[in-house]
Order: structure tokens, then sequence, then C-alpha cells
């Protein structure tokens, strides 16, 4: 009887810890589609670090999971591309930001896509996909707000041949 007791506690400290652990400090997270192609693949698995944001906001760079903002019951995994107070220019594909031409080794074809100068509000991102062409991101529903997002995805778990951190 004794040992049964201490394995039901055994494993309710588990599972609050585990609860603990997906609530607030990391979260896996898969691929779906092939918007961040080559940097990530359909099908995919990754970990999410949900404490990355919590006491700093994205960087610009950073690949980021959120809550799609026309449809939060969704979540998106895009490259922040500005932060507030950055202008945001794309000629026929290229990214500019605060006027500058930005280096993205990441981008395969970056299409012929133009947009005009947009400032990054307050308390938003401007997201991307890697693969411009074939991605829905802030070029179509705007920037992303602080509060939507969930975390940073900082590993890929699946398959194993493709893991590894991800930059």
């Amino acid at each position: 009887m004794e040992f049964l007791k201490d394995v039901v506690s055994i494993v309710v400290v588990a599972l609050i810890l585990a609860i603990f652990i997906r609530t607030f400090v990391v979260e896996t997270y898969v691929v779906q589609g092939p918007s961040m192609m080559p940097t990530l693949k359909d099908g995919e698995r990754l970990l999410v670090n949900k404490l990355a944001y919590r006491f700093s906001k994205p960087k610009r760079g950073d690949v980021i999971v959120f809550r799609y903002p026309l449809d939060p019951s969704k979540d998106y995994i895009k490259r922040v591309i500005g932060i507030e107070g950055d202008v945001i220019e794309i000629r026929t594909g290229r990214v500019y930001r605060n006027g500058q031409l930005v280096e993205e080794p990441y981008v395969f074809h970056p299409g012929l896509f133009s947009m005009s100068s947009f400032v990054v509000p307050p308390g938003t991102v401007f997201v991307m996909g890697d693969n411009r062409q074939n991605s829905e991101d802030s070029r179509s529903f705007g920037p992303v707000e602080l509060r939507l997002i969930k975390g940073r995805a900082s590993i890929v778990i699946w398959p194993f041949k493709f893991a590894g951190v991800i930059r």
C-alpha cells in the first residue's frame, strides 16, 4: 500500500511539473507548410522557448511562434524583420530596414514583391516567412502585437537528422 501511495505521489508531482513547464517554459510546435523553407521544413518539430520574451522583447532575426492575428486559435511561425520604430520597405523582394538593405542569407528566393515604407508601430513586430513567395505574413495581415507572441523557436527536435539550434 505504501508503494502505491509513493507511485501516485510521484505521478502527481510529475504531472504538475509537466503542466508548469509546458505552460510557462517550453512548448513543442509542429511546422505546417513551406513558409519558412529552407530554414524550417513542413512537419519538423520544434521547441519554443516561452521564457525568451518574459523579460525582453523580440530581436530582429528571431524566429517566433505567435497567435495568428486574424484567428488567434491558430499559431504561425515567422522571422522578425522589424521591431517597433523600424521603417520597413520592400523593393522587388529585397527588404530595406531604416534605409539599409537587410542581408538575408536564409531567404532562398526573395520574389518580386514590393511594399512602400511602413513604420512598425509601438508594441508590435513586423514578421515575414523565409520562403517569401509562399508566406502569409505581415505584408498581408500587418504587424504582430507583442501580446500575441508565444515564444522564440529555439531547437529543431524532429526529425533527428535536422535536429539543432535554429538560426
